[in-house]
């Protein structure tokens, strides 16, 4: 164990304004032994040390350099997390300290493997990538005791995969990706793999339901985001967050064809008008909501629920689309100015709607 014991009798010594000879003397030692000292060319007796951290007022840690760790299980991960985020590689010999001490606890040998993993990724290093291989393994068998419901036996896979990838062992890791991709959820690394492979073609599908999956997680966010933002009474945030979805959506249209994700956006657009409104900005409101109608209508002329009539996606065996927006784009409208319990924006809607059908 390395110690600082010779730059601190030196440190303290100067403190106090003390020559080496002074010192020597408090002590009744020779001149050169304190010399000897400081320059590490020899190191103290226990007593001579004990006499120094009294002298100095010092505890004997402090006089070492030596700072104490919080070595207990849950600061031991943390300290591993830390060493991880830093880009720290210490995080490895601690890795290693770590398991020796807590070598069957699911957390210090899944942080571990975490650390293990993070740093072979980034320097390819094929003695890391097996080590966390090793380590992952390890987790496997420790896994009921995870009480953390973002790791699962699928995830802990997902993560050896990620490795054998890393060390160019292809096959190994979409082999794993596909055996344990319950929900789909590795579909997007199934896809990205099979499309740089000798097969592309087998990615198509891969990659649709991983498109369709994200775009229908990313309106979930988006609206989350929305009601978030709506009880902090922030509403530009709220109308920047629709206008990034509404984008989003608007640029999914294949061949001028309606798809799905126009009703969606029908909803969007009279979120948009309501957040508009609730900022005192009744112009920008109305003409929202009357681009929200003109897309309603123009899905409900021509209603598909066909996945494949969305730009990117090709026919997904077994896929069917639904939503709880409404009957029809128009009521996926409605609904969200109604729902919204903004007297003004309903009268709003009422005025339009009135106003287009007398048009009609």
């Amino acid at each position: 164990m390395e110690t600082k014991l010779a730059e601190n009798i030196r440190l303290f010594r100067k403190e106090r304004s003390l020559t080496q000879e002074q010192l020597a003397e408090v002590l009744g030692v020779t001149t050169g032994a304190v010399y000897k000292w400081e320059s590490k060319l020899s190191v103290p007796d226990i007593g001579l040390i004990l006499q120094m951290a009294d002298f100095f007022d010092v505890s004997l840690d402090v006089l070492f350099g030596y700072e104490i760790k919080d070595n207990r299980l849950d600061a031991t991960v943390r300290r591993l997390q830390e060493y991880r985020r830093s880009k720290d590689r210490t995080g490895l010999d601690e890795a290693e300290k770590a398991l020796k001490k807590y070598p069957h606890s699911f957390r210090i040998v899944n942080e571990c493997a975490t650390v293990y993993r993070a740093f072979f990724l980034e320097s390819k290093d094929k003695k890391q990538g097996r080590r966390a291989l090793e380590l992952l393994e390890k987790a496997l068998a420790l896994l009921p005791q995870n009480t953390d419901p973002e790791i699962s036996e699928q995830t802990v896979y997902g993560k050896m995969a990620e490795v054998y990838l890393g060390l160019g062992e292809t096959e190994k890791a979409i082999e794993l990706y596909k055996r344990h991709n319950a929900d789909g959820l590795f579909n997007h690394k199934i896809g990205s793999i099979l499309a740089d492979s000798d097969h592309p073609e087998e990615a198509a599908p891969y990659l649709s339901e991983a498109l369709t999956k994200l775009l229908t997680e990313f309106i979930s966010v988006v609206f989350g985001y929305v009601n978030l933002y709506g009880s902090r009474s922030d509403y530009a945030s709220a109308e920047a967050i629709l206008h990034l979805g509404s984008e989003l959506l608007s640029g999914l249209r294949k061949d001028g064809r309606p798809n799905v994700f126009d009703k969606v956006n029908s909803g969007a657009l009279a979120g948009i008008a309501c957040v508009q409104l609730l900022q005192g900005r009744k112009d920008d409101a109305s003409g929202s909501l009357r681009k929200a109608r003109e897309l309603a209508g123009f899905f409900d002329a021509s209603p598909s629920y066909d996945e494949s009539d969305v730009r990117f996606v090709e026919r997904i065996d077994g896929a069917s689309v639904h939503d709880d927006l409404g009957a029809d784009a128009m009521d996926a409208v409605e609904n969200v100015v109604r729902q919204s319990g903004n007297e003004e924006l309903s009268a709003l809607w009422d005025s339009i709607s009135a106003s287009e059908q007398a048009k009609e």
